[in-house]
């Protein structure tokens, strides 16, 4: 009866990140089929590159909850079609612009919001399994303080990227024409990690006390 009990718990904690991390390396596989820019690709897709692997080695120590799993592979995708077409020539972004009358592909917009919208989650994770602050009234705040710090620095390494790389950044920049991209960028990722907040906190906080059960 304890070894049929046993199976089930190791295949469903084993399950949600292989299938998640399929989902992420069959998007980045295909993202990287006739590539716009092979080097925006790159540097869009990098941290996909070096964070599944991340995650897939610490499993065993550190397990992450199943929406935690589902919104990184979402981001992956995000991410890979963002470095597929670049930012400012996704199809669908296009339509969308099209549709709607914009002045510009409002994909890069998206991406920031989910910028904002998954790490929240992340950090909420690692703060409320790491640190004392799970349950306090800073967790929140803090959350969308480290989020904003993360955007920040993205900002700094998109221009970092265009000291160095000059026009042959622009399509990783996705400026499209606008002198204040950086602080719509940030802003997106500031309404993504509220709204995550909002929106899944409840249900972010019941998988982590199931998670907690199933490791005692």
């Amino acid at each position: 009866m304890t070894a049929a009990h046993t199976v089930p718990r190791t295949v469903h904690r084993q399950v949600p990140p292989l299938l998640f991390a399929g989902v992420a390396v069959l998007g980045l596989a295909v993202s990287a089929i006739d590539v716009h820019d092979r080097t925006t690709w790159f540097l869009e897709t990098f941290w996909v590159l070096i964070g599944l692997p991340l995650v897939l080695l610490t499993w065993r120590r550190f397990p992450l909850t199943g929406l935690l799993c589902g919104l990184l592979a979402v981001h992956a995708l995000v991410l890979s079609v963002g470095g597929h077409y670049t930012y400012a020539e996704v199809p669908a972004g296009d339509w969308v612009r099209d549709t709607f009358g914009l002045s510009r592909n409002p994909y890069d917009r998206f991406g920031h919001l989910m910028q904002g919208f998954v790490p929240a989650i992340l950090v909420r994770e690692l703060l409320s399994r790491t640190s004392p602050l799970r349950g306090s009234r800073w967790l929140a705040p803090l959350t969308v303080c480290a989020c904003l710090a993360f955007s920040a620095c993205f900002e700094l390494l998109e221009w970092a990227a265009a000291e160095i790389g000059g026009h042959g950044a622009d399509a990783f920049l996705a400026t499209q024409g606008d002198v204040w991209d950086t602080q719509w960028d940030m802003f997106c990722a500031l309404i993504g990690a509220v709204l995550s907040l909002l929106l899944l906190s409840r249900v972010h906080d019941r998988q982590l006390a199931a998670l907690e059960t199933r490791d005692r």
